[in-house]
């Protein structure tokens, strides 16, 4: 099967940092130290409220390395903006709301296509690849495809959750998705412990997982748990 690559994403380092302020631990060098360790790629949310990740950080990190950026961010004319100025390899539409700890669920693109196909329109025309999160209904995916995201990354919080007969809804959207013709993506809440089954599935490209990764960190280093996360999922991928 083909290659499955890993977004580590890296806000809770900033986060972390945020928590007392200053400077210490950057976000850059969290980034830069998954990228020695085996990812394919950073991801990093940039809220609203600017809880971890700042726009500095986005900056610093967009100047500092070549590897894919995946910028997470709400559909909102400020965050368009800042994407289209810092130009990200790609750019994945979330839902946002100040109140929650983190991501809830997956975006409406159904209920939301109107207020969605102008701005997937400006990132497409700024050579920015778009991506939309969403839950593993075919719904979701037929709307992806009508506003011209040629990425779907499905939210995966619900199965790691244990929610019953998710792997199957999973592996149903990600079949879905290539026949619509999608690159698909998962991510949410995914650990060593849940990952494998859904690297599995050989329709998912990649896979963005932060803060499993990042609170694993703090007892083995950052290096240490991305190699393992790499490892774990290459080897689901195609097993010995």
């Amino acid at each position: 099967m083909k290659k499955i690559r890993l977004g580590v994403n890296i806000d809770h380092v900033a986060t972390l940092r945020n928590a007392r302020g200053g400077s210490h631990p950057d976000p850059l060098d969290a980034a830069l130290a998954a990228l020695a360790a085996g990812a394919d790629g950073i991801t990093l949310h940039l809220r609203e409220d600017r809880r971890h990740i700042r726009d500095d950080d986005l900056a610093r990190i967009r100047a500092s390395i070549t590897a894919p950026i995946n910028l997470e961010m709400a559909a909102t004319e400020e965050m368009t903006t800042i994407a289209i100025a810092v130009r990200p390899h790609a750019a994945c539409i979330v839902p946002e709301r100040r109140a929650e700890v983190t991501t809830e669920g997956g975006l409406d693109a159904a209920g939301q296509r109107a207020s969605l196909a102008p701005l997937v329109a400006r990132l497409r025309d700024a050579g920015i690849r778009v991506s939309l999160f969403i839950d593993p209904e075919l719904a979701q995916l037929e709307a992806a495809v009508a506003l011209g995201a040629p990425v779907v990354e499905l939210h995966t919080g619900t199965y790691a959750h244990g929610g019953s007969g998710e792997l199957d809804r999973l592996r149903l959207a990600a079949e879905a998705a290539e026949r619509l013709g999608l690159e698909c993506h998962a991510g949410h809440g995914l650990t060593y412990a849940n990952v494998s089954a859904v690297a599995r599935l050989p329709q998912i490209a990649e896979l963005n997982i932060g803060h499993f990764l990042i609170g694993e960190a703090l007892l083995v280093g950052l290096g240490e748990s991305v190699r393992h996360m790499h490892a774990l999922i290459a080897a689901a991928r195609n097993p010995p």
